[in-house]
């Protein structure tokens, strides 16, 4: 039987994180509930739901959600709009169509002890320049904190303090789920990590790739200094279009149907291949791997093999 606690960690990447609610589906219907949820940046919007109603029907809910006018709305201020407000600040959009988002969902005065299982999302302290978790007090502004993508949307000012988006400093948080005492670790990550890198050809291009080897970095090394007790899934996207890395793709909010069957189909046959999936929700047997086992997807995503603990 598989270890218990159990987490899922969702990771960064904005718009990509509608592969997400593909692979939460997958996993609850192989048998999976969290015992703890952790989120960064769109994970931590995602996982906060999940925290709030850990069950198959927060699915339903994020695909509806993932499909509103209301989730469109987020980025959707014209370019002209974008322009002014640019030149008179630091974003490009206003957080409002976010925290409007956000209430409707959770409700304006929730707190992370309203929620069904625990809950921690990182965000970056701009004041200490460190990585900060929360996991207690009012939610919606955490979830912000942990969301506001630099020249997006502004930092979120919380007790003096202010914060920007978690993806800066742990945008894939395995180490903190084993901190807080996960034995099984699910990591819904967005595919960018499936992606070979390239040398940058373009000039927004250079800060992309340079921020996903520091993102990678982190991985890597968090992977490596897993514990031989525990054990990390990392389920797989099915691929997707080239053009999620342009500059304007954090925009496309069209495409987060397609994600979502993709990643549905994909991680469920990595479920199937590598846990024995049960009915009814419950626990689920794990196949054997190496000490501090880890399974990661191919470039491209689809199925995958257990792999040695470090591998990429």
């Amino acid at each position: 039987m598989v270890e218990s606690p159990v987490a899922f960690v969702l990771g960064g990447g904005g718009v990509l994180g509608a592969v997400q609610v593909g692979m939460l589906r997958a996993l609850f219907r192989a048998g999976y509930r969290p015992d703890v949820v952790i989120g960064t940046s769109i994970g931590a919007v995602n996982g906060a739901l999940v925290a709030a109603d850990p069950t198959e029907a927060v699915t339903d809910r994020l695909v509806r959600l993932w499909s509103s006018p209301e989730a469109a709305e987020v980025y959707g201020d014209s370019i002209a709009r974008q322009v002014r407000r640019f030149a008179a600040r630091t974003h490009l959009h206003s957080p409002l169509p976010l925290r409007r988002l956000l209430i409707s969902e959770l409700g304006e005065q929730s707190s992370f002890a309203d929620l069904k299982v625990p809950f921690r999302c990182c965000a970056a302290s701009i004041e200490r320049a460190a990585e900060h978790w929360f996991d207690s007090g009012p939610l919606v502004d955490a979830v912000l904190a942990s969301s506001s993508v630099p020249g997006l949307l502004p930092p979120m000012e919380i007790a003096g303090e202010h914060f920007v988006d978690g993806g800066i400093v742990n945008s894939i948080p395995i180490g903190e789920a084993v901190r807080v005492g996960a034995k099984v670790i699910f990591v819904l990550q967005v595919g960018r990590i499936e992606r070979p890198l390239t040398v940058p050809r373009r000039p927004w291009e250079v800060a992309q790739v340079a921020f996903e080897i520091a993102r990678r970095h982190r991985f890597a090394r968090e992977l490596a200094a897993l514990p031989d007790d525990v054990r990390v899934h990392v389920l797989p996207t099915g691929g997707g279009e080239s053009r999620d890395d342009q500059p304007w793709a954090y925009r496309d909010m069209a495409a987060a149907g397609r994600r979502i069957s993709r990643a549905y189909t994909a991680s469920r046959r990595y479920l199937a291949a590598n846990v024995t999936p049960l009915p009814g929700g419950g626990q689920a047997s794990s196949s054997p791997l190496s000490g501090g086992g880890l399974a990661l997807p191919p470039p491209g995503g689809g199925d995958v093999s257990p792999a040695s603990r470090g591998g990429n």
